[in-house]
């Protein structure tokens, strides 16, 4: 299926009258459609090397995804193809087009989705989902010298033209470290569970206290399960515990990198083992972003590194609008991948999308905020600190508005 500017028209008057235009402005400027970003004083009309009022011709991307994969993958890929679109009508650049392929939620469904987006014209290539999916598709841009920019967060599968957007394990924790040294905090311990996320943050933690001047006091692991977080909950109780008042404990800020599936019952093991979190800082990474984290006391007044959720208000305000339905999380994802589509789209052909042009240093500003795109294939992303609440977060330092304010 193939979409433009021009033939969703009709859709796009549905999205402008449903949203009152003070609104829809604000919303746009929070979830990143600055007009600076697609190109400041760019003509639509004006193709480098054509003649005035001559029209553009159209840029080809092809958005690859599992519309007919199984489990919650098609339901996903609907929600990400949907806000691909929204991307489409927001910044309203009519020369890019945006073309669907199917990859059926299988690297031969992918592979053979890439070969047809190749055939047909495809400058730049947005998706696969899964990391098989985007090695065996990449096994065809490459050839073709097609850059992608996939949504997987498997770092094995960035580099030599594939490009990730996702949010990477362990690329949110300097953040953290380097806000919570700054407030006066210097000597960490950290909860660490058994996984391979687990062994990705230890490493990043560990590197940004010591690149900060901070001090890894104690770390323990932990099986993700209640009996097994006991001792290791234990035995760091003791370095943040201290036996006479006047002396601070051994560690006054405690790094527990686990999401909702965990967190609570992590937290729950603070005051069962007299852990006085108005001493010992409780700090996370982006997997405490979820609703209602301050429904568990221990963990309220602790902070994280998330994206300014401004952004993703703006951005969900309009999904809702358009689709009648609310995002899923990684929808912004896409958003974004069309965001850098369209931003650079106003350059010469064989050029607009080369590795130069999409690691650019300033990056991009989009749905989460500012973030660009690395040599390596990941990414970067500027991050706001968020404290948790009893009634939600706050922003307590917000997001850096350039990469040369930017804290990693």
């Amino acid at each position: 299926m193939t979409l433009s500017a021009h033939k969703l028209l009709d859709v796009a008057r549905r999205v402008f009258l449903l949203c009152a235009v003070g609104v829809l402005i604000a919303a746009c400027a929070s979830g990143g459609s600055r007009r600076g970003d697609v190109g400041e004083g760019f003509d639509p009309n004006a193709q480098p090397g054509a003649q005035p009022g001559q029209p553009r011709p159209t840029v080809k991307v092809a958005l690859l995804l599992p519309l007919s994969g199984s489990g919650n993958a098609a339901s996903l890929a609907k929600s990400l193809k949907q806000a691909g679109e929204l991307a489409l009508f927001d910044l309203d650049n009519p020369t890019v087009t945006l073309t669907t392929k199917d990859t059926k939620g299988t690297p031969e469904g992918a592979k053979a989705a890439a070969t047809a987006a190749v055939q047909e014209g495809a400058e730049l290539v947005i998706g696969p989902l899964f990391a098989k999916s985007v090695s065996a598709a990449a096994s065809i841009t490459r050839q073709a010298n097609i850059p992608m920019v996939a949504f997987s967060s498997d770092q094995s599968v960035a580099g030599n033209g594939v490009y990730l957007l996702s949010f990477l394990a362990g690329r949110d924790v300097p953040t953290i470290v380097s806000y919570t040294i700054g407030q006066g905090r210097r000597n960490f311990g950290a909860l660490i569970p058994k996984s391979p996320y687990g062994r990705i943050v230890e490493g990043a933690f560990r590197r940004a206290v010591n690149a900060q001047g901070g001090q890894v006091v104690a770390i323990e692991q932990f099986q993700p399960d209640a009996n097994s977080m006991l001792e290791p909950a234990k035995r760091i109780a003791e370095f943040a515990k201290s036996p006479d008042p006047s002396i601070p404990p051994r560690i006054d800020a405690l790094f527990i990198p686990v999401g909702s599936g965990t967190l609570p019952t992590v937290a729950a093991l603070m005051p069962y083992y007299e852990i006085d979190t108005a001493k010992v800082k409780l700090i996370g990474t982006g997997l405490w972003n979820y609703a209602n984290i301050g429904r568990e006391k221990p963990l309220v007044g602790g902070w994280f590194p998330a994206p300014d959720p401004k952004g993703w208000r703006g951005f969900s305000q309009r999904y809702v609008k358009a689709y009648e339905t609310t995002p899923p999380r990684l929808a912004s994802l896409s958003y974004d991948a069309v965001g850098i589509a369209i931003a650079l789209s106003q350059g010469r052909p064989k050029q607009r999308y080369s590795p130069n042009q999409l690691t650019r240093a300033r990056g991009f500003s989009g749905v989460d905020g500012l973030f660009r795109l690395l040599p390596d294939g990941t990414s970067q992303r500027g991050l706001a600190i968020l404290e948790v609440q009893k009634f939600g977060t706050r922003v307590i330092q917000s997001a850096p508005l350039s990469f040369g304010n930017a804290q990693f």
